[in-house]
């Protein structure tokens, strides 16, 4: 029995041998990202595709685990860059150079495949691992732009702010709580729109306990000051009477232009009541 077992050993080590061999010809046949190709893929595809490329060179290196770490952290990034871009009063983004961003997150990605990658793809490499050429690089990067795309549409449209309703306006902000103004440069000037501003402020609708946001819009010599308002308030008697101090009080302000005050549900042009 023992001679037999024996016998049997050594060709089981073998067979074992041999699967081992055929699992790290197999790995190898496939290919890995270079440090080279993240600096192209991510400026060109943005986070999800440099994620996508780290996760798939330790999915070639046999280490799932990793690579499902790759991609949960990749997604909240994502979230946290372009959802902080939409969430950022237009004037703070626009004052942001547009190549600072994918130099970050670019340069972050190149960080993380150096500190934990480089030595494994050189290994890899030298063991006969192949790479994948520009090529390859080039349509990762344009299929992460699409979806980066495509994933900032959703967020946008999810996130439905008042400023998506209001398009072609220019806002302003005023206050520590940034309130915002938003009116058409072709239909009134920055100083009439500094003037309202300052009414709002002054009789305390432009405070400092919540954001508001306004449109404003000149008729002739009138100024229309569009508010949005949540449903419950339109059929609130207390709420109403608010609005109707508000002009009265704005309306001093401005003797010689009338001032209409609009509430809005939602969509600013769907006014539901006109204060005149």
């Amino acid at each position: 029995m023992n001679v037999k077992q024996n016998i049997n050993r050594p060709t089981k080590d073998i067979k074992f041998k041999n699967m081992i061999e055929q699992l790290n010809d197999t790995q190898k046949q496939r290919k890995i990202y270079t440090e080279k190709n993240m600096w192209l893929v991510a400026f060109l595809g943005g986070p999800l595709s440099a994620g996508y490329i780290i996760a798939e060179n330790f999915k070639t290196f046999n280490e799932t685990r990793k690579a499902q770490i790759t991609w949960g952290i990749t997604i909240v990034v994502t979230i946290l860059i372009f959802g902080s871009l939409l969430a950022l009063p237009e004037t703070i983004v626009e004052n942001i150079p547009k190549q600072i961003i994918p130099l970050i997150y670019t340069a972050i990605a190149f960080a993380i495949i150096q500190y934990y990658q480089k030595t494994r793809i050189t290994d890899y490499l030298s063991d006969g691992g192949e790479k994948y050429g520009w090529g390859r690089s080039v349509c990762v990067g344009f299929i992460g732009l699409a979806i980066t795309l495509l994933f900032v549409a959703i967020i946008a449209f999810l996130a439905g702010d008042f400023s998506s309703k209001i398009p072609n306006l220019e806002s302003k902000e005023y206050g520590k709580l940034h309130h915002l103004v938003y009116y058409d440069k072709t239909n009134i000037s920055e100083n009439e729109i500094d003037q309202i501003a300052l009414a709002l402020t002054e009789t305390t609708f432009f405070d400092e306990a919540l954001p508001k946001e306004v449109v404003v819009e000149k008729i002739n010599s009138n100024y229309e000051i569009t508010i949005s308002i949540v449903k419950d308030a339109i059929n609130n008697e207390e709420a109403l009477s608010y609005f109707v101090q508000l002009k009265n009080d704005l309306q001093n302000y401005f003797p010689k232009n009338k001032i209409v005050i609009n509430l809005a549900f939602d969509n600013y042009k769907d006014v539901v009541k006109r204060l005149e």
